[in-house]
């Protein structure tokens, strides 16, 4: 992947309208991936794996550790889609074997992911593979030739690098003579491996970490050198299996005295530049902000400090919102503190104060009324601001499945609140339902960011319990940009005392252990999460009984001094993943000021990715039913900054914003086609390269103000629009008569529907799905795309069709559309092409 330092094309033109009717639709199935030629292929391995094994023979080893077994590390890759068969890579036969030291999983711009297993192969055992590749030619010929499972999915094997056993995301790999702490993980063998390690960082000059950890069959240690000191490790030491980043190296401030804190937080503040006062702004609907924080004080003016009740304190006295505060402006405070560069914020904070002072609680159904109240007396303030509002608080849901209420998804008061805030309505509720107070307007439309809710009991099964915990109360609002929480923090070695012998809960780059889902949701309600973001672990007790945050498994924040003078603490759960989510919201719309909240929204989903440890499930899930089961887990993944603000050479996103007529007197009104502009050549030139079309649809829907109607998804929403996207050997005429009935004339048949090429991940399940943002992934052939740059976006029912009295269609619905390809050339621009076309200098790189 080429840097993304291009900005996405925002496409000006609006799209072709015309009376729309809708036909019956249908969706074809995908094709399987073949092996390669067996003779040239087993050749071509056995000629790598001996020149491993003649490497092995040449290497010299600089340092002499004692108790070092020599040998080689390799890499084995398999090919793009297709799973290495780890289990005859790892034989552990006899007392002196090829043993597996870690699994890499990257992922391609067709969707499809190619595996690195790096297998540490003692000396004299590479013959262990040279047999058994011997053994599969001379039965390469028969139909089910020897060791074919093992041989079969390796496209290559070379000696390994250091880089090879690096498993966090390469991007995070530290650059050439940058100097880091490292989390080695060794392979537990004969219980001296820190020690050897110790031996090898004394010998090098290299700082070693304290403390190590011990479980199940790895030992931890922190080890400080640059990547080309370290590089030495693997010439010398048979203990290495896996490299790491710390998980937050300034995690210790948090158990540092006050004093000590005082101290970072004053160095940071000396190198803050703040945004200024009409910058972008991440309003905090909590507990309040402790606004005089010497990391926060700049960022907040006593003005922008309010409650929804004009009798509550605006300071925070319980907390939370001083924390969330924190990481919605930084992010990553722990970086942030480590870094020796100044920082330059680029956008301020808000806090509307939503919780009344302790112990006083709100009535549940009295939330919905102080939401609309906190969004009033934010905007009255600054009312030329562009802000997103974070809001990580919800209500208890009931999870009594016998229960007659557990109508889990069912709009409520609140949720339906936010709605109608997001959709530019201002409201009341009453017994009756939502009051709408104005006609609404397009420039009074909101962004709110909400947490998904936390899990408060838990089970060593923790994804059972995610899937049987429905997301909470107001979360499962349409228009909200959802957050849940998913955990890359999965190592003790950074624990307190006291945790010797706990393990995490959640394996690496899977869903939270506090994460709630919409798994339990009726299929008529939309999906949620949207997208999760770092959350934190937890640990269990040596017996499995006991459960427990230690710091090393959060994340560091701002403290309001409540409990003494300290100034940073650490946090978790799906509160500090969605105070993250708001910082990347409005991240986007201080690149993009001309983006409507709809578009931001469908930026920070389309950027999504699903970690390795999520792929996985989805890809061993052919189903899609069952893929929309995981979608409901883990929303569309992990986004991005970078991915939703920047598009590369090889990567190109185009954003069309645009408002469309959905129905009139109770019938369809109209459909709209988007004539993209396209790098029609460029993709035709590659051919059979597989390359990812993306495409994501954002709206925002007003809810029925009748309470009745808040009983189904047709009579809850006032509209729904979804798209369609041209097939690679359909004309614009043939597209459209396939998707609308009205482009068929009397006495004309339509034409025999066009079989899909490439296959969409979700397809109609998808796009059938309720909600109001929609988004799949196709992959397929470079020319096939070529073809495919017109789309079109059609509406379905709502309350607006059904209550023609109550229409607000002529008013139009507005909506943005985010389509994207990646190619997996880097040598390729698809950009230059696309901006030079819409008439963007080439030259740009922001």
């Amino acid at each position: 992947m080429l840097d993304r330092d291009k900005p996405h094309l925002l496409i000006q033109r609006s799209a072709q309208s015309t009376e729309y009717q809708p036909p019956s639709r249908a969706v074809s199935p995908a094709t399987p991936v073949v092996p390669a030629d067996r003779q040239g292929h087993g050749s071509r391995l056995r000629g790598e794996l001996e020149l491993v094994e003649r490497a092995a023979d040449r290497q010299e080893r600089p340092i002499s550790i004692e108790g070092a077994v020599e040998g080689v590390y390799a890499t084995f890759e398999s090919f793009p889609g297709v799973r290495l068969a780890l289990e005859s890579l790892d034989p552990r036969q006899g007392t002196t074997h090829p043993e597996l030291m870690s699994v890499q999983e990257s992922r391609a711009a067709d969707g499809s992911t190619t595996e690195r297993a790096t297998v540490f192969i003692p000396q004299g055992t590479v013959d262990y593979f040279l047999r058994r590749v011997t053994s599969y030619l001379e039965t390469a010929d028969e139909s089910s030739p020897k060791n074919r499972k093992l041989i079969d999915p390796i496209q290559s094997v070379r000696t390994a690098t250091i880089a090879a056993l690096w498993t966090d995301p390469p991007a995070d790999f530290p650059g050439p003579g940058e100097r880091v702490w490292w989390e080695v993980w060794l392979r537990k063998r004969d219980g001296q491996e820190a020690q050897r390690l110790q031996a090898f960082a004394a010998a090098s000059g290299l700082r070693m970490g304290r403390q190590s950890l011990g479980f199940g069959d790895r030992t931890v240690a922190l080890l400080e050198a640059t990547r080309e000191q370290l590089s030495l490790a693997i010439d010398v030491l048979d203990d290495l299996a896996e490299l790491r980043c710390p998980s937050q190296p300034a995690q210790f401030l948090a158990g540092c005295d006050a004093r000590e804190q005082e101290e970072w937080v004053a160095e940071l503040a000396s190198r803050l530049n703040p945004a200024g006062a009409d910058a972008p702004a991440v309003c905090i609907v909590d507990s309040g902000v402790f606004r005089e924080h010497p990391l926060i004080e700049g960022s907040l003016s006593p003005s922008d400090c309010h409650a929804a009740d004009a009798s509550w304190p605006v300071h925070d006295d319980r907390g939370h919102g001083t924390e969330m505060a924190g990481l919605a402006l930084y992010d990553d405070l722990g970086e942030a503190l480590a870094s020796q560069q100044q920082i330059h914020l680029r956008h301020r904070l808000e806090s509307a104060k939503l919780l009344p002072p302790p112990p006083g609680e709100n009535a549940p159904d009295l939330y919905g009324a102080l939401t609309a109240a906190a969004a009033s007396t934010v905007e009255i303030e600054a009312p030329f601001r562009s802000r997103v509002f974070s809001l990580a608080v919800t209500a208890p849901t009931t999870e009594d499945p016998e229960s007659p209420e557990a109508a889990f998804g069912q709009p409520t008061a609140w949720s339906a609140t936010l709605d109608a805030l997001a959709a530019g309505r201002s409201v009341i509720t009453d017994d009756k339902g939502l009051v709408f107070l104005d006609d609404g307007a397009d420039n009074a439309r909101r962004l709110f960011v909400v947490s998904a809710g936390n899990i408060h009991r838990w089970e060593s099964d923790h994804l059972t319990r995610s899937d049987l915990s429905p997301v909470q109360d107001p979360a499962h609002a349409w228009n909200a940009l959802t957050v849940g929480a998913y955990t890359e923090l999965d190592t003790m070695a950074e624990a307190p005392p006291g945790f010797a012998g706990w393990a995490p809960v959640a394996a690496r780059g899977e869903l939270s252990p506090f994460s709630r889902t919409s798994v339990p949701f009726s299929r008529m309600w939309p999906v949620k999460p949207d997208v999760v973001l770092e959350g934190g672990n937890l640990a269990r007790s040596p017996d499995g009984t006991d459960f427990d945050t230690p710091p090393n498994l959060q994340l560091l924040t701002t403290s309001a001094p409540l409990r003494g003078n300290r100034l940073l603490t650490v946090t978790a759960a799906t509160s500090a993943a969605t105070a993250q989510g708001a910082a990347l919201a409005v991240g986007v719309q201080s690149d993009y000021p001309s983006l409507w909240p709809e578009a931001v929204r469908a930026l920070v989903v389309h950027s999504a990715e699903w970690t390795p440890a999520m792929l996985s499930r989805f890809q061993g899930e052919s189903r899609k039913r069952g893929r929309a089961a995981l979608l409901r887990r883990y929303g569309m993944g992990v986004p991005s900054l970078a991915r939703a603000a920047r598009s590369a050479g090889d990567a190109l996103t185009l954003i069309t914003q645009d408002v469309i007529h959905p129905f009139t007197s109770g019938k369809m009104r109209e459909i709209h086609f988007h004539n993209l502009p396209w790098p029609s050549d460029i993709l035709a030139d590659l051919g059979s390269t597989q390359v990812r079309l993306r495409v994501t649809l954002s709206y925002f829907i007003e809810p029925n103000p009748g309470r009745r109607g808040w009983q189904r998804r047709y009579s809850y929403a006032s509209h729904g629009l979804r798209f369609d996207v041209r097939r690679a050997a359909e004309s614009n005429a043939d597209f459209e008569k396939r998707i609308n009935q009205k482009a068929v004339a009397e006495e004309e048949r339509r034409p025999a529907s066009i079989g899909e090429s490439g296959e969409w991940f979700f397809g109609s399940d998808q796009q059938r799905a309720p909600g109001s943002l929609h988004t799949d992934i196709w992959t397929g052939n470079a020319a096939d795309l070529a073809q495919r740059g017109a789309l079109a976006v059609f509406p379905v029912t709502g309350w607006w069709k059904e209550n023609p009295t109550r229409d607000r269609s002529d008013n139009g619905a507005r909506y943005a559309l985010v389509v994207s390809i990646q190619t997996p050339r880097e040598d390729v621009d698809i950009w230059s092409p696309v901006a030079q076309q819409i008439g963007v200098p080439t030259e740009v790189a922001i």
